[in-house]
């Protein structure tokens, strides 16, 4: 215990000094606590990055109470079906697939969906297996480019949500070696199933694409496409340039044609009377045309047509534009399809597993259009092709037809292709163009509702 000093002054603290301290930190304190705050701007987020964020709040909210975590599960509306009974098929609720409705209703006429539209659907399922599943959320596309999307808030209401991508429009320069087989090579690279077609199809006037092409030979497309912000391909335009092998195609429309031709960087329009082989992809010659030990008899005979080895389903084109003779069975030549051409030349394929669509007698056929199938049917020891050609009624061997050329552009139409020409090999030149655009079409079987509008 401290000693009382008599010598020492007592210290005291006056009251008004207790005061001023007291308001001094009050008031900085309040400074503190009352400071306005500063807010940040916040950019806009594009349609992308909203759909990301909803999917991944989706994998942030996990299952709801009592149920499983959400499952992906895909519908395809059915014939004669409305789309709450599709809805439906996944499990949940009457009242469930009617609240969906309703809720998409606000953006489409959901009575006008045809059968065959797809969705896809997140739907929680009770974990005890009994009870109705419970839907979490649903993606309908409505266009190359938008989509409509139904979620379910943390508090259980259906929210609706219109997405736009933005969609750019581009011309594609795609060089490669070939690997394996041209439309294999191309299908990697990202050339879609008309653009390889296409290409075939015209390379087939000049080269045989079984025997001529080789591994490393070099080749290059040239086509439009438009792509979303995600990459995704939402259309493919025609293909306006294709080389191979010193082949060159360039794409060109003269006034007043009906439809664009291709030509070589002369103006020789490249298309022929007669495409060199009936098959444009995954083929080989098995047997030539000539004296040979056919393969079931055993006898030494004439073979007077050329086999190629195919898979089954491999598609048969008709060389040359014609009309239908025969598609009928043919005893040993099985499904038998006989074409009629210009200039007394006819051609027939054997041992088909089917016919092309609408392919019958008297049916007008276009060069490049597929007629038939590769089988077995009949007399065959495997999948192939047997093509023949007739002159005049005489088969002759089809490797030696000669391919005329048609004619070559002249005056204002060759002006007017050498300006395209100098167009398209400046794209190639660049590597290829990209142009933003906007996109908006309705998938079919998808209206806009009648309160939309």
């Amino acid at each position: 215990m401290a000693q009382f000093d008599p010598r020492r002054q007592p210290m005291r603290f006056a009251p008004h000094l207790l005061t001023a301290a007291a308001a001094v930190t009050v008031a900085m304190l309040a400074g503190r606590v009352y400071q306005p705050a500063q807010a940040e701007v916040v950019p806009e987020l594009t349609a992308l990055q909203i759909a990301s964020l909803e999917a991944r709040a989706f994998d942030a909210a996990g299952a709801p109470a009592g149920l499983t975590a959400p499952e992906a599960v895909p519908v395809q509306i059915r014939r004669g079906e409305t789309f709450e009974q599709a809805v439906r098929r996944t499990g949940i609720g009457e009242a469930d697939a009617s609240a969906v409705a309703a809720t998409l209703s606000n953006a489409f006429d959901l009575s006008q969906m045809r059968a065959g539209l797809k969705f896809e659907t997140a739907i929680a399922r009770p974990r005890g297996g009994r009870g109705d599943a419970r839907l979490i959320g649903l993606t309908m596309r409505t266009g190359p480019a938008s989509q409509l999307t139904v979620s379910r808030s943390f508090d259980g209401a259906l929210r609706l949500r219109a997405l736009e991508e933005r969609v750019t429009h581009e011309t594609v320069v795609l060089k490669s070696e070939v690997r394996g087989s041209l439309s294999a090579t191309a299908q990697r690279m990202g050339a879609d199933a008309a653009v390889r077609r296409r290409a075939t199809q015209l390379f087939a006037h000049k080269l045989d694409l079984d025997r001529d092409v080789r591994a490393a030979d070099e080749f290059t497309l040239v086509f439009d496409r438009s792509v979303t912000e995600n990459g995704r391909t939402v259309d493919t335009g025609d293909l306006l340039y294709a080389e191979l092998k010193g082949v060159v195609f360039y794409r060109f429309q003269p006034a007043g044609a009906r439809e664009a031709q291709y030509y070589d960087a002369s103006g020789k329009n490249m298309r022929s009377s007669m495409m060199r082989t009936p098959l444009d992809r995954g083929f080989r010659v098995s047997s030539s045309f000539g004296f040979r030990t056919h393969p079931i008899s055993g006898y030494r005979k004439m073979h007077q047509g050329t086999d190629f080895a195919a898979g089954t389903g491999t598609p048969v084109i008709a060389p040359a534009d014609g009309v239908v003779v025969e598609a009928r069975r043919w005893g040993g030549y099985g499904n038998w399809l006989r074409i009629r051409h210009s200039n007394g030349l006819e051609s027939g394929y054997a041992h088909l597993s089917r016919y092309g669509s609408g392919i019958r007698a008297g049916q007008r056929v276009s060069q490049g259009q597929v007629v038939a199938y590769v089988g077995s049917t009949g007399a065959s020891t495997g999948p192939h092709l047997h093509y023949e050609l007739w002159r005049n009624g005489q088969r002759i061997n089809p490797a030696g037809i000669r391919m005329d050329q048609s004619s070559t552009l002249e005056g204002a139409q060759l002006t007017a292709f050498r300006a395209e020409k100098a167009r398209i090999d400046r794209i190639i030149a660049a590597g290829g163009e990209r142009r933003p655009t906007t996109l908006q079409a309705n998938v079919e079987g998808l209206r806009p509702a009648a309160s939309a509008g």
